[in-house]
C-alpha cells in the first residue's frame, strides 16, 4: 500500500534529516561497542585453544569491558532517539494522514480492558503494551495499541522448578465505538487453527458452550469463523449479511486471521503480528521511505477499518 510520500511533507523531511545525523552516531558507537565485545570473546577463545586460557581471558576482558561501557554510555541517547522517532516522525506522519490521529508511545490498552474484551480466557501473568494511537474517523472514535500478553507455567524438575512463558497474544488490539450498548456478548473467532498464531485464539477463547454457537447463513463466513453469542437475536442483528462480508474482506486483507468481540458498546479486533511496529531503525537510513511506509501502512489499515465495516452508518442509537 503506497499512500504516503515524504516528498509531500517538507516538515517531516527536515525532522528525518536532523535525526539521521543522530542515528548515524548511535549506529557507529554501537558497532564499536559490539565489535569490541566480539573481539574480546574471540581473543579469549583463541587463547584457550592455543593453551594459554588465563592470560587470553584476562586480555579479552579488557575490550569486553570497554565495549560494555561504550554501549552503556550511548543508551540514554538511544532511548531519546527512539522516543523522538515515535513522537516526531510517526506523530507527524499521523497528522499528515488525519489531524485527529495522535500517538502516545508509553500508553496502551490497559490489562483490565484486554481481559474485559473477552477475546481470551487466560489472564496474563506478564503484560506489555505501548504505542497507543487514538483518532476519530467521521463520527466514530477508535484507538489501538501493540499488546504482548503472556502466561507462565511452573513445572517441577529434578533440578528444581522450571518457569516457562507462553504467548496469549502478540499484536495489535483495535477498539472502536459501535454506538450500541449491547445486552450480551458476541465473539467471532477464526475457524482455521493450522498456524500457531491462529491457535492463540483457539486456546484462549472466552468460555462458551455449544448452545451459544450462532448459526449464520453466509457460507463463506461460516467456513472462516465460528461465532458465539449470549444473545442469539442480538448477535444476528449485529452480524448482518453486509457486516459479515466486510469482516471477511478485512480478514482476507490481514496477514493473519483476526478475531472480534462485541461487548458493552465497543467492538474489539485482535490482529496477530510477527514484529514490533513504530520502532526507530538503527542500522538502516531514516531517509529510506519504505521503512516509514510499512509502519504508516499499518496505521492506514487500522484507520480504514471504520470505512470497511461501515461503522459511521448509525443504524443504532445508544440506549
Amino acid at each position: 500500500m503506497q499512500f504516503f510520500s515524504l516528498a509531500g511533507n517538507v516538515a517531516l523531511q527536515n525532522v528525518l534529516a536532523t535525526m539521521e545525523v543522530g542515528r548515524k552516531k548511535i549506529a557507529s558507537t554501537q558497532k564499536k561497542g559490539y565489535f569490541s565485545i566480539g573481539g574480546g570473546i574471540v581473543l579469549g577463545i583463541v587463547g584457550s585453544i592455543l593453551g594459554v586460557p588465563m592470560p587470553s581471558i584476562i586480555a579479552g576482558l579488557i575490550p569486553v569491558i570497554y565495549g560494555g561501557i561504550v554501549l552503556y554510555k550511548i543508551n540514554d541517547e538511544l532511548q531519546a532517539y527512539k522516543q523522538a522517532y515515535k513522537r516526531d516522525v510517526i506523530g507527524e506522519a499521523l497528522r499528515f494522514l488525519d489531524s485527529s490521529l495522535t500517538i502516545s508511545p508509553k500508553d496502551g490498552i490497559l490489562a483490565h480492558e484486554f481481559i474485559q474484551s473477552q477475546l481470551f480466557s487466560t489472564e496474563p501473568d506478564r503484560y506489555k503494551t505501548e504505542d497507543l494511537v487514538c483518532g476519530k474517523a467521521d463520527k466514530t472514535a477508535f484507538y489501538f495499541a501493540e499488546v504482548h500478553a503472556e502466561y507462565k507455567t511452573v513445572t517441577q524438575t529434578k533440578n528444581g522448578t522450571k518457569t516457562e512463558w507462553h504467548d496469549i497474544f502478540k499484536g495489535i488490539i483495535f477498539v472502536a465505538d459501535f454506538n450500541k450498548n449491547f445486552n450480551g456478548v458476541t465473539i467471532v473467532r477464526p475457524k482455521d487453527f493450522g498456524s500457531a498464531i491462529g491457535a492463540w485464539f483457539s486456546n484462549n477463547l472466552f468460555s462458551f458452550g455449544s448452545n451459544d454457537v450462532i448459526k449464520l447463513e453466509n457460507v463463506d463466513f461460516a467456513k472462516a469463523f465460528i461465532t458465539y453469542g449470549t444473545d442469539q437475536v442480538e448477535s444476528r442483528y449485529l452480524l448482518t449479511p453486509a457486516m459479515m462480508e466486510r469482516i471477511l474482506k478485512l480478514n482476507n486483507n490481514s496477514k493473519y486471521p483476526i478475531s472480534l468481540s462485541f461487548i458493552q458498546s465497543r467492538m474489539y479486533i485482535g490482529f496477530p503480528l510477527d514484529r514490533n511496529y513504530f520502532e526507530a531503525p538503527i542500522f538502516k537510513s531514516l531517509l529510506n521511505p519504505d521503512l516509514l511506509n510499512e509502519d504508516i501502512s499499518t496505521i492506514k489499515f487500522m484507520y480504514d477499518i471504520i470505512k470497511e465495516l461501515d461503522l459511521n452508518t448509525r443504524i443504532w442509537g445508544k440506549g
